[in-house]
């Protein structure tokens, strides 16, 4: 018996745990995978034994799921969708325009493809029983694209977890006007319409926007320029995201699912602010700016349309708590992570002169 150990969350239990992967050879035909788990409160020796004294279980192995496609693989979410795929032993497919540009983990295999040529879909989608879809084309493509999805020669629903946003949240942050509602609301009726198991995520605000906005005031001084300091939001990590997106792809109970992702509390962005600075070992002084002085100071490097989304989206929530869920601590089995926690896990981003973006931006999937 050949056994191979994983030290990765199981999922749905709330503690690490240590995986074991064992394949037992029958003459020369080789049985299914059998998975063990070492609860931590198992002695450590016990992580060195043979896979006799453990414990069975269950979980989503290759040949149960087949490859999962990953389109949109080099974006903030895909990378670490394909990582968490990649962890829980999945194959992974990583579609990408440039795979000579995507810098993907080895374990994935990175295939050409353009949501604008729904045809250069086909070769990837061959042997793939499930999709991760961030949609960041045109609209024009998009019903040929999703009808491809929909076609599955194993005679099986094809799964599809779609990242789209809170846009039918009833909350003032969530209801301004926005490029992209109409874009995320007629994909999300393409999918539901067509022969496909549909699972939509809807994360609010992105953690990692906290880099794209502040990062370069931060590395040169210890004051941040920005309007609307009161307006609180509920910062989400990725890596939650991710984590979840994960467990859609491979768990069918999920199908029909609609889920608001979000972090665990509601901050001002003048309270954001200052964790960051209590991660840097730093104090941040957060100074206001009035809407007229963020256009002007923003003018050369952001899009109008972004900057004015934003601002109607601040003002709206003004003496409001931002909307929070549960729904990361309800698929994943543990806690989102505080933004608290990540500005320590990204401290070193913002004193890092090699962080290439200054232009702020919504949250780019």
């Amino acid at each position: 018996m050949g056994c191979r150990a994983f030290g990765i969350e199981l999922w749905r239990l709330r503690a690490p745990h240590l995986i074991w992967r064992c394949s037992q050879a029958s003459g020369s035909v080789s049985q299914r995978p059998v998975w063990y788990v070492i609860p931590p409160y198992v002695p450590s020796s016990v992580s060195r034994a043979e896979p006799a004294a453990l414990v069975p279980v269950r979980l989503v192995t290759r040949a149960r799921t087949g490859a999962v496609l990953v389109i949109g693989a080099t974006g903030r979410v895909g990378r670490l969708v394909v990582n968490e795929l990649l962890r829980a032993d999945v194959p992974v497919r990583a579609l990408t325009r440039r795979p000579e540009q995507a810098a993907l983990p080895a374990g994935a295999e990175v295939v050409v493809g353009d949501l604008t040529a729904p045809a250069s879909l086909d070769a990837a989608l061959q042997g793939v029983g499930a999709v991760f879809l961030v949609w960041t084309a045109a609209l024009a493509t998009a019903a040929a694209v999703v009808a491809r999805l929909a076609t599955q020669t194993s005679g099986q629903r094809r799964r599809v977890v779609y990242l789209s946003s809170p846009h039918q949240t009833p909350h003032p942050f969530f209801q301004q006007p926005n490029s992209l509602r109409g874009l995320h609301a007629e994909v999300e009726r393409l999918l539901t319409a067509a022969t496909l198991d549909v699972v939509v995520l809807r994360p609010g605000m992105f953690a990692s926007n906290a880099l794209h906005w502040w990062a370069p005031q931060i590395r040169s001084g210890d004051v941040v320029r920005w309007p609307y300091g009161a307006a609180e939001t509920a910062p989400v990590d990725e890596r939650d995201i991710a984590a979840v997106a994960a467990r859609a792809l491979l768990d069918g109970r999920h199908a029909g699912g609609d889920y608001v992702l979000t972090g665990p509390e509601s901050l001002s962005q003048a309270a954001q602010v200052r964790a960051i600075g209590d991660a840097i070992g730093r104090p941040l002084r957060f100074d206001e700016l009035s809407p007229d002085e963020f256009r002007r100071e923003t003018a050369a490097t952001w899009p109008g349309s972004i900057a004015e989304m934003l601002l109607a989206a601040w003002r709206a929530t003004l003496g409001r708590p931002a909307f929070v869920t549960s729904a990361v601590q309800e698929i994943v089995g543990s806690p989102p992570r505080t933004f608290y926690q990540w500005a320590a896990d990204n401290a070193a981003a913002f004193a890092d002169s090699g962080l290439a973006s200054t232009r702020p931006r919504a949250n780019d999937r």
